[in-house]
């Protein structure tokens, strides 16, 4: 197998099989951007001497062929060669000769692939951001749509209060948008340059790494050059923890939606063409989708803890555990992406039961609003509180059904505006125009 370190020696086959372990399958999520990173590269070289302006001219369209076959989905890492890294280097040696072998100055492997990493996962935290936001304007629209719908709401599963579609729906919503708080944080620790930093200690080029963080749309670098190295794991442990907050919110709505469908409740309706079947009994229409989407979603909660387990006992300094985090790390957005395009769905289509508290079984969920009418007459909220309490007991509770909840957050004043806003400013300070704009740039030198 071809190497970029080969020195002509031998290598064991088990140990060559064992230590690329699934390094290839992994690496094609990463071609389009060791591409995109090469380019980068291969401008600033120019500028510094390292490479010829006709070298720069003959290196740049054949990259952006190498990454026309990698968007067409022609593109490969043939049976003979280790990595994506080794795949186009090899690619423009064979069309360029010695101008192709130049490309790796001032570059290792270990912050190619860092480079490659993060901006992959800047791309696919877009993905999930726009997906999420697609979520939250239906789950906002539902909301509005059902705000004067009551329904009871729950302590330790137990009848408590009145609530509303309105807070069920806008409650998820909301949950989303601190999710999104997590996700900026995750993505502004992603969206630093670590490229210059080679092994871990820097170069004796006069690398411009200001260049190629601008040229890549980051928001600025990873400065000390141990740091860019002890950033991989940190960056992937970081995103993890957003994309399982991400998780949780849609697990939590799929059990939800769950409980809330099954005929003990029968508070929702799933569309039927959203269910499926059962081999023996002929009535069922089970909710599938959103076991699954839980399912997933709670999977996806587990990453944060795995990548830690493979990095917390290591020092400064790469090592090849690291390799074990890309099988756990890179597959996971197409995963949520999925889970939250289902839920979106499912989310659009599903109807509510606007009749709950009609059913005389659910009387005792106004039972604190009956002690708060008594008090605002003027009895003392604990005596208050015990005579409908007494009542209760006795079988002589016949409350009014009618809720009056006026403050900020309540069934009558659900602030979805205030939620919206809240989660408009949070997206617009991913500012991902920047990169798009970087990205677009170079793909047009």
């Amino acid at each position: 197998m071809k190497k970029l370190w080969d020195k002509n020696s031998a290598i064991n086959q088990e140990v060559e099989r064992f230590t690329i372990g699934k390094d290839r399958e992994m690496d094609l999520y990463l071609a389009e951007y060791d591409v995109i990173g090469s380019m980068a590269h291969a401008v600033m070289l120019e500028s510094i001497g390292l490479l010829t302006k006709d070298e720069l001219s003959s290196l740049l369209p054949e990259l952006r062929n190498i990454y026309r076959s990698i968007e067409s989905g022609e593109f490969l890492i043939e049976e003979h060669v280790e990595d994506v890294h080794s795949q186009v280097e090899l690619m423009l040696t064979r069309k360029l000769g010695d101008t192709g072998k130049k490309i790796h100055s001032g570059r290792s492997r270990n912050d190619q692939v860092l480079l490659d990493l993060k901006l992959f996962t800047r791309e696919k935290i877009k993905e999930i951001v726009w997906c999420v936001s697609d979520l939250f304007e239906v789950l906002i629209a539902q909301s509005d749509r059902c705000k004067d719908v009551l329904m009871p709401g729950y302590t330790h599963l137990q009848v408590a209060m009145p609530s509303s579609f309105g807070l069920w729906f806008g409650a998820y919503a909301e949950s989303l948008a601190d999710d999104m708080q997590l996700m900026l944080a995750a993505y502004k620790i992603c969206n630093r340059n670590p490229l210059g930093s080679a092994a871990g200690y820097g170069s004796s080029f006069p690398l411009n790494r200001q260049m190629t963080t601008e040229l890549l749309g980051f928001d600025n670098m990873n400065y000390n050059v141990v740091y860019a190295q002890m950033g991989r794991g940190k960056m992937e442990r970081s995103v993890a923890f957003a994309l399982a907050s991400v998780a949780g919110t849609i697990s939590k709505l799929a059990f939800d939606a769950c409980l809330f469908n099954s005929g003990n409740f029968a508070f929702l309706k799933i569309p039927d063409e959203f269910t499926t079947g059962s081999s023996i009994m002929p009535h069922k229409k089970n909710p599938d989708v959103f076991e699954l989407i839980r399912a997933k979603c709670n999977k996806i909660q587990s990453l944060p803890q795995q990548i830690l387990m493979i990095v917390n006992n290591l020092p400064s300094g790469y090592f090849r555990d690291l390799q074990i985090i890309k099988e756990l790390f890179l597959p996971v957005f197409d995963e949520l992406k999925d889970c939250l395009t289902m839920t979106t769905c499912m989310m659009k289509e599903i109807s509510v039961n606007e009749h709950i508290l009609d059913d005389d079984k659910y009387l005792v969920v106004f039972s604190v609003e009956e002690a708060n009418r008594l008090t605002l007459e003027g009895m003392p909220f604990r005596d208050a509180y015990k005579k409908v309490g007494l009542d209760i007991e006795s079988g002589s509770f016949h409350p009014e059904k009618k809720v009056s909840h006026t403050h900020e957050g309540s069934i009558g004043n659900l602030q979805n505006d205030r939620i919206q806003l809240l989660m408009q400013d949070i997206i617009s300070d991913f500012r991902f125009e920047k990169a798009e704009t970087a990205m677009n740039n170079l793909l047009a030198m």
